[in-house]
């Protein structure tokens, strides 16, 4: 084994020199690899040693029962879990009768690239076996953009020092095992071999394999195909065979010193619930022969014309610290990745790069990677608006079973239908659904796509809008209030007013207002009449935002400044999170927050509060907040900026970016966190850029930390890129092409021609007040820690 140590810090990689088993399960998350629609982990190319197998379809899962201690009405009946579909990846290498494996022999060096342009995993070996024969092994893995269901790996084998026989066996293997996290022995039986074969065929060098779930009912065909050849007068032979628990390749060869043998591997993935498993095999092997057509170099090229494209607009840039420079691209890279092909379907927690969460979507999908998708992608965010919309069906059963009219989205899923049986944090928490509303708004606003508005956005719109109204209530006074709903804080349930759901509900009701305005034919065919328009802008007007007087800042909901504070004097460190080890009831009852709640509507619905308010709010809630998910840091970075404490703003971002990287929260072998990593553009750009958007059209106020000398970064407007540079004293911005566009820079209005760069200063900051103090030990950790090369 070779020693190992930190990643390397580059501007365009992650590499990593060595192997710790011990630390496989999170480099291999680190180093996964996806297109939206498959996932491979970063395992190692011969299966094992490995921390957790990891091959995914986005969308394929197990159904299984939910056990309940006491059931009850409105309790979803089954869950969903994602499950590894057939895995593709495996290589294993012989070397004169003797496995390569790296826990045996001897390791001469051992290195990993993840290269952020060309979107490939590259490996080096160089590896001596028990019986002296010398090795060493070159593997280029990708997961196509260009080819959805394709993966695919180049492998070398070089003799070095002495002829060697080498053997390689390419796999395909169902059922390979994942963590299963469900105690009820019904569930574990389910997950434990979800596959079962329906098909196993060869056809000229082809192999495939066809299996299907056996309760969600789900057919998966994976397929794979080879191109072999060898330098010198080596004469490679290749035999193929399948059934249903393993297709194999074998490749034999006898190598002269300096001679190598090369294997292309092609594997296509492709899954339905409705196909025939004969239409299915059809399109896999359609997938990889047109991927061998391609070749391994035209796969490549597509991967890096993509790349090329997204990064025009999408790079950021910055001067003055390594390490943050390549953890920004490699959140970004991680959030493209994640989505670039998913089409029609959203992006897990996870991504497809763990099976945490289970591989459920969630609210924070909505709130922070799709931001940065519609300003980087938004075709990928268009993709996935238009999945949510196509499961407004299982949205309005899910309102219905609730007794309440319009749509109410999941608060986790995988297909659509509610997976979630925690009520106080799921069916409560029905800011979901105003957040995929402000999702939606936000894209139209940032593309002015009109057709994505008429064809599924205002029908979005109108049902969450017409849940809102029923969901609420008006008092004698004729105000409006939402009871008995969870925010963001998953520490604090069942609360009333909770001012980021009612505000978030606000906008969600003045859009649907708007948009059915702009489309009145398609708001007709929905039903929409002047009436019920004018109840959602009465509700909208008449919203309820509690206001404490006496402390001078809005409580996280009504009553909540008034609440017990927590004793975090008397909380061991260990005791993070809290609820690990406190029960539910205790944490609803106190002043604690798990994670930005009314400081994420500081920033979300900005216009609602004065700057003395934000500064206020933040300061108090600081003291209150103990950050056990992984979502807050962005959000307290951004609002930390707003408010003058830059420094403070700056180690917020320096957590969220070295989250994934150094396995800050101890879970990242499960899954990257892509919600964080989206949370870093977020912290950047409206933290240090200040970038907000309104109705109005977008604003800017940006202002550098000491550690950053300079700061750019792109955002598309209406199909252009506008990009932002600034320095401690001015900033700079560039419309790419297209008509003028108006923005604001600290307030006055900027008008931007294409081509012509608009460079104005920033004034001098106002006199911050003192840095906001936080709960015993739960401060964000020190960029100059995080950061250190």
């Amino acid at each position: 084994m070779t020693d190992t140590g930190s990643f390397d810090v580059a501007p365009w990689s992650l590499a990593l020199e060595g192997v710790d088993t011990a630390r496989l399960a999170h480099e291999e998350s680190v180093f996964g690899l996806s297109n939206g629609h498959v996932g491979w982990r970063g395992n190692l190319d011969e299966g094992d040693p490995r921390g957790v197998a990891g091959s995914y379809l986005n969308g394929v899962f197990e159904e299984h029962p939910m056990p309940y201690a006491e059931d009850g009405y409105g309790y979803p009946e089954s869950g969903q879990t994602v499950i590894n579909v057939p895995n593709g990846q495996v290589i294993r290498l012989t070397v004169d009768d003797e496995p390569f494996d790296i826990e045996h022999g001897e390791l001469v060096s051992h290195r990993r690239v993840l290269d952020f342009r060309d979107g490939t995993l590259h490996r080096e070996v160089e590896w001596v076996s028990p019986a002296n024969r010398r090795a060493r092994i070159e593997s280029t893995r990708l997961v196509s953009f260009s080819h959805r269901s394709i993966a695919a790996v180049r492998y070398r084998v070089h003799a070095v020092d002495a002829a060697i026989t080498v053997s390689v066996q390419s796999e395909v293997i169902p059922n390979e095992p994942l963590p299963i996290t469900h105690d009820d022995p019904r569930v574990q039986e389910l997950l434990r071999r979800p596959l079962v074969g329906v098909d196993a065929t060869v056809l000229r060098g082809t192999a495939t394999l066809v299996h299907r779930t056996g309760e969600s009912g789900l057919t998966v065909a994976v397929s794979m195909d080879h191109q072999v050849t060898a330098s010198g007068s080596a004469e490679p032979s290749v035999t193929t065979e399948a059934a249903h628990d393993l297709a194999r390749t074998t490749v034999r060869v006898r190598l002269a010193p300096g001679e190598h043998v090369e294997i292309v591997k092609f594997v296509g993935h492709e899954w339905s619930g409705s196909t025939t498993a004969s239409a299915l095999r059809d399109r896999a092997e359609v997938a990889v022969s047109d991927a061998k057509r391609a070749g391994w170099e035209g796969i490549v090229a597509d991967q890096r014309a993509r790349l090329d494209d997204y990064w025009r607009c999408a790079d950021v840039e910055v001067d003055g610290e390594p390490r943050l420079q390549q953890a920004v691209r490699y959140a970004l890279f991680q959030v493209f990745q994640a989505s670039v092909r998913a089409e029609l379907r959203s992006v897990p927690g996870k991504g497809l790069t763990g099976s945490g969460y289970e591989g459920h979507t969630f609210w924070d999908f909505e709130t922070f990677v799709l931001p940065v998708l519609t300003s980087t992608a938004p075709h990928a965010a268009e993709q996935a608006l238009r999945w949510r919309h196509s499961t407004l069906d299982h949205a309005r059963e899910r309102a219905r079973h609730l007794h309440f009219d319009g749509a109410a989205f999941p608060w986790r899923t995988i297909d659509g239908r509610e997976s979630s049986g925690y009520w106080p944090a799921s069916t409560a928490a029905f800011h979901v659904n105003a957040d995929i509303a402000g999702a939606v708004l936000h894209y139209v606003r940032a593309t002015g796509d009109q057709d994505f508005e008429r064809e599924a956005g205002l029908e979005i719109l109108v049902e969450t809008a017409r849940l809102w109204a029923s969901l609420g209530f008006w008092d004698e006074a004729g105000d409006f209030h939402i009871h008995g709903v969870t925010g963001p804080d998953e520490y604090s349930a069942i609360a009333n007013d909770n001012v980021f759901t009612n505000l978030s509900a606000q906008r969600n009701l003045r859009g649907a207002v708007a948009a059915a305005r702009r489309h009145p034919d398609v708001a007709r065919v929905l039903g929409v009449d002047e009436g019920e328009m004018e109840v959602w802008t009465r509700a909208a007007d008449r919203m309820t935002v509690p206001f404490d007087e006496k402390r001078g800042v809005h409580p996280q909901s009504a009553g909540f400044t008034h609440q017990e504070v927590w004793d975090f004097a008397h909380t061991r460190g260990d005791q993070y999170p809290l609820h690990d080890h406190f029960p539910y009831f205790d944490l609803y009852r106190k002043q604690v927050v798990k994670q930005a709640d009314l400081v994420l509507a500081l920033f979300i619905s900005h216009e609602d509060f004065t700057l003395e308010q934000k500064e206020r709010a933040f300061a108090y809630y600081e003291t209150v907040t103990v950050r056990d998910s992984s979502l807050s840091s962005a959000a307290q970075a951004v609002v930390a900026a707003e408010v003058g404490q830059l420094d403070l703003a700056y180690d917020y971002l320096a957590e969220a970016a070295t989250l994934d990287l150094d396995d800050v929260q101890g879970d990242t072998e499960e899954g990257l966190h892509m919600a964080a990593l989206a949370g870093v553009w977020i912290a950047i750009t409206a933290g240090f850029g200040g970038m907000r958007e309104t109705e109005q059209g977008m604003l800017f106020a940006p202002r550098l930390p000491a550690r950053v000398r300079r700061l750019a970064f792109g955002v598309r407007v209406h199909g252009h890129t506008l990009r932002v540079e600034v320095t401690e004293t001015k900033a700079t911005y560039v419309l790419s092409d297209g008509p003028s566009v108006t923005i604001r820079h600290y307030g006055d209005e900027v008008a931007l021609e294409a081509g012509g760069p608009v460079t104005l200063g920033i004034p001098e900051a106002p006199a911050a007040g003192p840095r906001p103090t936080q709960p015993p030990g739960r401060e964000p950790r020190p960029a100059a820690e995080a950061f250190r090369v």
